[in-house]
Protein backbone atom coordinates (compact mmCIF):
# COMPACT_ATOMS: atom_id res chain seq x y z
CA UNK A 1 0.00 0.00 0.00
CA UNK A 2 2.80 2.39 0.91
CA UNK A 3 4.60 1.53 -2.34
CA UNK A 4 1.47 2.28 -4.39
CA UNK A 5 0.96 5.58 -2.58
CA UNK A 6 4.58 6.55 -3.25
CA UNK A 7 4.23 5.61 -6.94
CA UNK A 8 1.05 7.69 -7.31
CA UNK A 9 2.74 10.65 -5.66
CA UNK A 10 5.71 10.36 -8.01
CA UNK A 11 3.41 10.22 -11.03
CA UNK A 12 1.50 13.25 -9.79
CA UNK A 13 4.76 15.14 -9.35
CA UNK A 14 5.85 14.24 -12.88
CA UNK A 15 2.51 15.37 -14.31
CA UNK A 16 2.85 18.67 -12.45
CA UNK A 17 6.37 19.24 -13.80
CA UNK A 18 5.27 18.34 -17.35
CA UNK A 19 2.33 20.74 -17.26
CA UNK A 20 4.47 23.47 -15.74
CA UNK A 21 7.18 23.03 -18.39
CA UNK A 22 4.55 23.05 -21.16
CA UNK A 23 3.06 26.28 -19.79
CA UNK A 24 6.47 27.89 -19.44
CA UNK A 25 7.62 26.85 -22.92
CA UNK A 26 4.41 28.19 -24.45
CA UNK A 27 4.89 31.48 -22.64
CA UNK A 28 8.47 31.78 -23.89
CA UNK A 29 7.48 31.01 -27.47
CA UNK A 30 4.70 33.59 -27.24
CA UNK A 31 7.29 36.27 -26.56
CA UNK A 32 9.00 35.46 -29.88
CA UNK A 33 12.31 35.72 -28.07
CA UNK A 34 14.83 33.38 -29.64
CA UNK A 35 17.49 34.07 -27.04
CA UNK A 36 16.25 31.31 -24.72
CA UNK A 37 18.18 28.06 -24.66
CA UNK A 38 17.06 24.85 -23.00
CA UNK A 39 19.45 25.74 -20.19
CA UNK A 40 17.51 28.99 -19.69
CA UNK A 41 14.22 27.12 -19.75
CA UNK A 42 15.39 24.58 -17.15
CA UNK A 43 16.62 27.39 -14.92
CA UNK A 44 13.30 29.21 -15.18
CA UNK A 45 11.44 25.95 -14.56
CA UNK A 46 13.46 25.29 -11.43
CA UNK A 47 12.82 28.85 -10.23
CA UNK A 48 9.07 28.46 -10.76
CA UNK A 49 9.03 25.14 -8.90
CA UNK A 50 10.85 26.71 -5.97
CA UNK A 51 8.48 29.70 -6.06
CA UNK A 52 5.40 27.45 -6.09
CA UNK A 53 6.48 25.69 -2.92
CA UNK A 54 8.32 28.61 -1.31
CA UNK A 55 5.50 31.15 -1.63
CA UNK A 56 3.11 28.91 0.27
CA UNK A 57 5.66 28.27 3.01
CA UNK A 58 6.39 32.01 3.36
CA UNK A 59 2.69 32.78 3.70
CA UNK A 60 2.35 30.10 6.32
CA UNK A 61 5.33 31.37 8.30
CA UNK A 62 4.33 35.04 7.95
CA UNK A 63 7.81 36.39 7.27
CA UNK A 64 8.70 39.62 9.03
CA UNK A 65 8.82 42.74 6.84
CA UNK A 66 12.42 43.97 6.70
CA UNK A 67 13.65 47.52 6.20
CA UNK A 68 15.16 46.52 2.85
CA UNK A 69 11.93 44.91 1.65
CA UNK A 70 9.87 47.89 2.75
CA UNK A 71 12.03 50.37 0.80
CA UNK A 72 12.24 48.18 -2.30
CA UNK A 73 8.46 47.84 -2.21
CA UNK A 74 8.10 51.62 -1.89
CA UNK A 75 10.39 52.20 -4.89
CA UNK A 76 8.62 49.50 -6.91
CA UNK A 77 5.21 51.08 -6.28
CA UNK A 78 6.51 54.51 -7.28
CA UNK A 79 7.43 53.04 -10.67
CA UNK A 80 4.01 51.39 -10.95
CA UNK A 81 2.43 54.81 -10.29
CA UNK A 82 0.65 53.48 -7.22
CA UNK A 83 2.49 55.99 -5.04
CA UNK A 84 1.98 59.53 -6.31
CA UNK A 85 2.38 63.17 -5.33
CA UNK A 86 5.07 62.53 -2.74
CA UNK A 87 7.12 65.57 -1.75
CA UNK A 88 10.19 63.61 -0.71
CA UNK A 89 11.53 60.11 -0.28
CA UNK A 90 10.60 58.60 3.10
CA UNK A 91 13.53 59.38 5.38
CA UNK A 92 14.07 55.71 6.20
CA UNK A 93 14.34 54.87 2.47
CA UNK A 94 16.61 57.69 1.31
CA UNK A 95 19.73 55.57 1.66
CA UNK A 96 18.13 52.66 -0.20
CA UNK A 97 17.05 54.90 -3.10
CA UNK A 98 20.50 56.45 -3.21
CA UNK A 99 22.16 53.04 -3.47
CA UNK A 100 19.81 52.04 -6.29
CA UNK A 101 20.34 55.24 -8.30
CA UNK A 102 24.12 54.77 -8.00
CA UNK A 103 24.07 51.05 -8.77
CA UNK A 104 24.68 48.84 -11.78
CA UNK A 105 21.06 47.69 -11.43
CA UNK A 106 19.83 51.21 -12.23
CA UNK A 107 22.15 51.35 -15.25
CA UNK A 108 20.84 47.96 -16.35
CA UNK A 109 17.24 49.15 -16.02
CA UNK A 110 17.99 52.22 -18.14
CA UNK A 111 19.75 50.07 -20.73
CA UNK A 112 16.68 47.84 -20.97
CA UNK A 113 14.48 50.88 -21.67
CA UNK A 114 16.88 52.04 -24.38
CA UNK A 115 16.97 48.55 -25.88
CA UNK A 116 13.17 48.29 -26.04
CA UNK A 117 12.87 51.73 -27.63
CA UNK A 118 15.50 50.80 -30.20
CA UNK A 119 13.73 47.52 -30.88
CA UNK A 120 10.44 49.35 -31.40
CA UNK A 121 12.10 51.66 -33.93
CA UNK A 122 13.64 48.75 -35.81
CA UNK A 123 10.42 46.74 -35.97
CA UNK A 124 7.75 49.43 -36.34
CA UNK A 125 9.11 52.72 -37.61
CA UNK A 126 9.05 53.70 -41.28
CA UNK A 127 10.09 57.24 -42.25
CA UNK A 128 7.28 58.94 -44.20
CA UNK A 129 9.59 61.50 -45.76
CA UNK A 130 7.39 64.51 -45.02
CA UNK A 131 9.45 65.81 -42.07
CA UNK A 132 6.59 65.10 -39.67
CA UNK A 133 7.88 61.99 -37.88
CA UNK A 134 8.85 62.98 -34.35
CA UNK A 135 10.13 61.71 -31.02
CA UNK A 136 9.90 63.41 -27.60
CA UNK A 137 12.42 63.34 -24.77
CA UNK A 138 12.32 64.88 -21.31
CA UNK A 139 15.54 66.35 -19.92
CA UNK A 140 16.14 65.61 -16.25
CA UNK A 141 17.00 62.01 -15.44
CA UNK A 142 16.18 61.16 -19.04
CA UNK A 143 18.95 62.73 -21.12
CA UNK A 144 21.04 64.07 -18.22
CA UNK A 145 21.13 63.04 -14.58
CA UNK A 146 20.40 65.04 -11.44
CA UNK A 147 21.76 62.23 -9.24
CA UNK A 148 24.87 64.31 -8.32
CA UNK A 149 22.58 66.99 -6.85
CA UNK A 150 20.48 64.53 -4.85
CA UNK A 151 23.57 62.65 -3.74
CA UNK A 152 24.99 65.89 -2.35
CA UNK A 153 21.78 66.26 -0.34
CA UNK A 154 21.83 62.61 0.82
CA UNK A 155 18.74 61.93 -1.31
CA UNK A 156 16.66 63.83 1.23
CA UNK A 157 17.80 61.94 4.33
CA UNK A 158 18.17 63.89 7.57
CA UNK A 159 21.71 62.93 8.57
CA UNK A 160 22.25 65.63 11.20
CA UNK A 161 20.87 68.95 12.45
CA UNK A 162 22.62 70.78 9.59
CA UNK A 163 21.01 68.69 6.83
CA UNK A 164 19.73 70.75 3.93
CA UNK A 165 16.76 68.95 2.31
CA UNK A 166 16.59 69.38 -1.47
CA UNK A 167 13.88 71.64 -2.84
CA UNK A 168 13.00 73.08 -6.25
CA UNK A 169 14.81 76.37 -5.64
CA UNK A 170 18.10 74.70 -4.69
CA UNK A 171 17.74 72.27 -7.61
CA UNK A 172 17.30 75.08 -10.13
CA UNK A 173 20.27 76.92 -8.66
CA UNK A 174 22.31 73.76 -9.19
CA UNK A 175 20.96 73.42 -12.77
CA UNK A 176 22.33 76.88 -13.57
CA UNK A 177 25.83 75.44 -13.14
CA UNK A 178 25.24 72.85 -15.87
CA UNK A 179 26.63 69.96 -13.85
CA UNK A 180 24.05 67.30 -14.73
CA UNK A 181 25.83 64.22 -16.08
CA UNK A 182 25.11 62.29 -19.27
CA UNK A 183 23.01 59.12 -19.19
CA UNK A 184 25.03 57.04 -21.64
CA UNK A 185 22.36 54.69 -22.95
CA UNK A 186 19.99 57.60 -23.56
CA UNK A 187 22.70 59.39 -25.54
CA UNK A 188 23.05 56.30 -27.73
CA UNK A 189 19.28 56.13 -28.21
CA UNK A 190 19.12 59.86 -28.99
CA UNK A 191 21.77 59.47 -31.69
CA UNK A 192 20.04 56.43 -33.17
CA UNK A 193 16.71 58.28 -33.41
CA UNK A 194 18.43 61.30 -34.90
CA UNK A 195 20.14 59.13 -37.51
CA UNK A 196 16.78 57.71 -38.63
CA UNK A 197 15.56 61.15 -39.65
CA UNK A 198 13.00 61.85 -36.92
CA UNK A 199 12.55 65.34 -35.53
CA UNK A 200 13.46 65.34 -31.85
CA UNK A 201 11.56 67.59 -29.46
CA UNK A 202 12.80 68.02 -25.90
CA UNK A 203 9.96 69.00 -23.57
CA UNK A 204 10.99 69.92 -20.04
CA UNK A 205 9.36 71.44 -16.99
CA UNK A 206 12.51 73.47 -16.47
CA UNK A 207 11.78 77.22 -16.49
CA UNK A 208 12.70 79.38 -19.47
CA UNK A 209 15.40 81.28 -17.58
CA UNK A 210 17.44 78.05 -17.52
CA UNK A 211 17.55 77.79 -21.32
CA UNK A 212 21.18 78.83 -21.79
CA UNK A 213 22.37 76.59 -18.95
CA UNK A 214 20.29 73.67 -20.26
CA UNK A 215 21.54 74.00 -23.85
CA UNK A 216 25.12 74.23 -22.63
CA UNK A 217 24.70 71.22 -20.35
CA UNK A 218 23.13 69.12 -23.12
CA UNK A 219 25.92 70.04 -25.55
CA UNK A 220 28.61 69.17 -23.01
CA UNK A 221 26.88 65.81 -22.45
CA UNK A 222 27.04 65.07 -26.19
CA UNK A 223 23.53 65.97 -27.35
CA UNK A 224 23.02 68.05 -30.47
CA UNK A 225 20.77 68.08 -33.51
CA UNK A 226 17.40 68.31 -31.78
CA UNK A 227 14.58 70.19 -33.49
CA UNK A 228 13.34 72.25 -30.55
CA UNK A 229 13.89 72.59 -26.81
CA UNK A 230 10.60 73.53 -25.13
CA UNK A 231 10.82 75.05 -21.64
CA UNK A 232 8.19 76.41 -19.27
CA UNK A 233 7.31 80.11 -19.65
CA UNK A 234 6.57 82.34 -16.65
CA UNK A 235 2.81 82.25 -17.26
CA UNK A 236 2.94 78.44 -17.12
CA UNK A 237 4.52 78.37 -13.67
CA UNK A 238 1.28 77.42 -11.96
CA UNK A 239 0.34 74.70 -14.46
CA UNK A 240 1.01 71.15 -13.27
CA UNK A 241 3.67 69.20 -15.12
CA UNK A 242 1.33 66.74 -16.81
CA UNK A 243 -1.00 69.43 -18.17
CA UNK A 244 1.94 71.52 -19.38
CA UNK A 245 3.64 68.64 -21.21
CA UNK A 246 0.36 67.37 -22.65
CA UNK A 247 -0.38 70.83 -24.04
CA UNK A 248 3.04 71.03 -25.70
CA UNK A 249 2.52 67.64 -27.36
CA UNK A 250 -0.95 68.71 -28.46
CA UNK A 251 0.59 71.70 -30.25
CA UNK A 252 3.00 69.39 -32.07
CA UNK A 253 0.18 67.10 -33.19
CA UNK A 254 -1.82 70.11 -34.40
CA UNK A 255 1.20 71.05 -36.51
CA UNK A 256 0.94 67.66 -38.19
CA UNK A 257 3.64 65.77 -36.33
CA UNK A 258 3.30 62.03 -35.75
CA UNK A 259 4.68 61.23 -32.29
CA UNK A 260 6.33 57.84 -32.48
CA UNK A 261 7.71 57.73 -28.97
CA UNK A 262 8.17 59.54 -25.67
CA UNK A 263 10.92 58.84 -23.16
CA UNK A 264 10.76 60.29 -19.66
CA UNK A 265 11.48 59.48 -16.03
CA UNK A 266 8.20 60.97 -14.75
CA UNK A 267 4.67 59.76 -15.40
CA UNK A 268 3.73 63.37 -16.13
CA UNK A 269 5.97 63.16 -19.22
CA UNK A 270 4.06 60.18 -20.59
CA UNK A 271 0.41 60.53 -19.61
CA UNK A 272 -2.34 62.90 -20.75
CA UNK A 273 -3.69 63.59 -24.21
CA UNK A 274 -1.68 63.63 -27.46
CA UNK A 275 0.51 60.78 -26.40
CA UNK A 276 2.73 58.78 -28.75
CA UNK A 277 2.51 55.36 -30.37
CA UNK A 278 4.82 54.09 -27.60
CA UNK A 279 5.97 55.52 -24.29
CA UNK A 280 9.06 54.45 -22.36
CA UNK A 281 9.39 55.09 -18.62
CA UNK A 282 12.83 55.40 -17.05
CA UNK A 283 13.17 54.58 -13.34
CA UNK A 284 13.22 57.58 -11.02
CA UNK A 285 12.14 57.28 -7.37
CA UNK A 286 13.93 60.49 -6.34
CA UNK A 287 11.04 62.93 -6.85
CA UNK A 288 7.54 63.29 -8.30
CA UNK A 289 6.40 65.91 -10.78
Amino acid sequence: MKKETSTMASRAALWFLWLLSLSLTTEILATENDSYSWSNILQLLEAQCVAKTGDHEDLEKGKELTHKNYCESWRFNVELHNIRDFNSIPDECASSVGKYMSSSLYKSDVRRVAHEASRFLTNSFRLAGDSRDAWVFDVDDTLISTVPFYKKHHFGAIVDCRSDPPDRASLEKWMEKGKATVIDDMLSLFREINSKGLDIFIISWRPEHLRAATVDNLFKAGYHGWTKLILRCDEESYVDAQSYKSEQRKKLVEQGYRLWGIVGSQWSSLTGHSTAKRTFKLPNPMYYL
